[in-house]
């Protein structure tokens, strides 16, 4: 079974769609999306310094477009996603990916989500001084509690050995500076807030607002949400579980134990990848992964894709 993931905030890196442009339409979609945000994407992606890039307002938007991007050159339609994928997810901002990709909001509908997030998670993010940081190493008993103590928040359980911390500048330097017993190091992320804690509690009212304008589809493909790593089957659910996500923390760990459970045998990452599959190699044993870093990926993606060991279903299972 092949699952289809998008990457969350931090994947990208200054100039990481110049590639991409390369491709028929690509460069077409990017400046209708760009002209329909007010935000300029093509030159962000190709030409934004690492400190523009790293504002929230744009990395979103960046983020999810070259998730879009990529993934449709592989799977054009949401039909296509339905018939040869079994499972679909995104990290964080790259739910919003997943929800157009499995047919719950249409590509134009999470591009203009994801600006409304973007924007407002930065407005929240500027209240006070705050970031996030990833531990690599160490058990979850030992890492949790020393968090707690420092009053930070573990943002993303990622599995894998790798929580990601949020609160306070302040509290990310303490942490920096006085690590949990058995991790190996403490890796201040290229994020500007403290995403996915009650430093969002603002984004998330502004969000409520905006998906009342919605009407989504229930998704065509399993999607795994961050929330607790089940499948949902409502695309209103789905909705409302991405709004409040804004505040909670990403269990990617259990979004992974569900894949496994499904019988996953592929895994592909959409661009800008690599994060999420260094995750899967070693939670994931046994599960080939691949990810869309430039279009010279994308014909090993196809032979991996054609190659998958059972068919998705038409539907999302219960």
């Amino acid at each position: 079974m092949l699952v289809l993931v998008a990457p969350g905030q931090g994947a990208q890196t200054p100039g990481f769609l110049i590639p991409w442009l390369d491709l028929p339409g690509v460069e077409d979609q990017l400046r209708e999306w760009s002209e329909a945000l007010d935000l300029d994407l093509v030159r962000y992606g190709t030409k934004g310094t690492e400190e523009e890039i790293r504002d929230t307002a744009v990395a979103q938007p960046l983020l999810v477009a070259a998730s879009l991007i990529s993934a449709r050159q592989l799977f054009p339609t949401v039909d296509d996603v339905a018939a040869r994928t079994g499972a679909a997810a995104g990290h964080s901002v790259g739910e919003l990916a997943a929800a157009a990709l499995t047919g719950t909001l249409s590509d134009a509908e999470a591009m203009s989500l994801v600006r409304r997030r973007g924007l407002a998670m930065a407005e929240a993010a500027a209240v006070t001084e705050t970031g996030m940081a990833a531990l690599l190493g160490g058990a979850e008993d030992v890492v949790l509690p020393h968090l707690e103590e420092l009053g930070l928040t573990p943002a993303n359980v990622n599995g894998a050995g790798q929580i990601v911390a949020a609160g306070t500048a302040e509290q990310i330097a303490a942490l920096v500076e006085n690590k949990p017993e058995g991790t190996r190091r403490v890796v201040p992320l290229k994020v500007a807030g403290a995403f996915h804690t009650h430093h969002m509690a603002p984004a998330v009212s502004a969000l409520e607002a905006a998906v009342t304008e919605l009407s989504p589809a229930d998704p065509r493909t399993r999607y795994v949400s961050n929330k607790d790593g089940r499948v949902v089957t409502s695309g209103q659910d789905l909705v409302q579980r991405m709004v409040g996500q804004v505040a909670n923390p990403v269990r990617w760990d259990l979004c992974m134990e569900t894949f496994k459970e499904l019988g996953a045998t592929t895994l592909i990452e959409a661009a800008p990848g690599g994060t999420l599959t260094g995750l899967a190699k070693r939670a994931l044993p046994g599960v080939r992964t691949l990810a869309l870093k430039t279009p010279d990926d994308l014909d090993a993606a196809r032979e991996l894709i054609a190659t998958a060991a059972d068919a998705a279903p038409a539907a999302p299972a219960e």
